[in-house]
């Protein structure tokens, strides 16, 4: 069951009109929201996030935080597993004709819930590949829009290197994952990409940080070069269904000897106990 513009409908009878803005263009944004033994993870931050977005491209949020949790909780009955990733999408709506510029439209929304199984303590000790790419997406990676092409170019890249993640850099600056936020960890120091309009700010992005801190690692949020990532003690990336993943090379550039290192062992077992808090 999924729902659609004020109704739960099986998946297979959904549709939308095709002069939908959201098909037309690309016109809309998501979230995914994970939801952990029932319960929907942080679901106010993820919601904050969604308005932000829809603010940034002037839609209406069509509905107050409890009926979003109203509509969360009855799609979430419909099946019996514990853990699952909800994910939600607003398109400006349909209009009469095709045109670049919109009036006022009644946004359509979509919501479904699909199974989430992250990946086992044991999996991730085994350590991930990426490869690099320069970051020629648009200017407002802040806005978690469904315009997704580059993503969607540099993650098929990524299968074709049998790579998880492509790693992001302008001018030399790492930014962020096609699909994720990216850490590196050097002399017991955490660098991240600060917050703004080069990096979605992920929530599981906020989450590391809160884990970081509480494993007194220090924290700077200043983006790393390329040559620091390359060189770094530890590389992770994090997203709402990956949690915190080690990468353990890059570019077939070992990092860490091709070991996970301590620090991450440290932020995946607090970011466990956040999980079921």
């Amino acid at each position: 069951m999924v729902y659609l513009n004020g109704e739960f409908t099986p998946k297979n009878k959904a549709s939308i009109s095709v002069m939908d803005r959201g098909f037309l263009f690309g016109d809309g944004v998501y979230e995914v929201i994970p939801v952990y033994a029932g319960k929907i993870f942080r679901l106010y931050e993820h919601l904050q996030r969604l308005q932000n977005s829809l603010d940034a491209i002037q839609i209406q949020n069509p509905y107050s935080n409890n009926e979003w949790l109203d509509i969360f909780n009855r799609l979430l009955s419909f099946s019996s597993t514990a853990n699952q990733a909800l994910y939600l999408q607003i398109t400006r709506g349909a209009d009469v004709s095709r045109k670049h510029s919109f009036e006022a439209l009644i946004p359509s929304v979509f919501v479904e819930a699909n199974s989430l199984t992250p990946k086992s303590r044991t999996e991730l000790e085994t350590g991930f590949s990426a490869i690099s790419q320069a970051d020629f997406r648009w200017q407002r990676c802040d806005i978690k829009s469904t315009s997704l092409l580059a993503n969607i170019i540099y993650s098929q890249q990524a299968k074709a290197c049998h790579a998880e993640e492509v790693i992001l850099h302008r001018d030399q600056l790492v930014t962020e994952g096609a699909t994720s936020n990216v850490f590196i960890v050097k002399d017991s120091t955490l660098f991240t990409h600060p917050t703004g309009t080069n990096i979605l700010s992920g929530i599981t992005r906020d989450l590391v940080l809160e884990s970081a801190k509480y494993c007194n690692l220090a924290i700077q949020e200043v983006a790393p070069t390329l040559t620091q990532l390359l060189s770094a003690d530890e590389v992770w990336i994090s997203s709402s269904t990956r949690e915190v993943m080690p990468i353990t090379k890059v570019d077939d550039q070992l990092i860490n000897h091709g070991k996970v290192g301590e620090h991450w062992l440290e932020i995946y077992n607090h970011y466990q106990t956040l999980k079921h808090a």
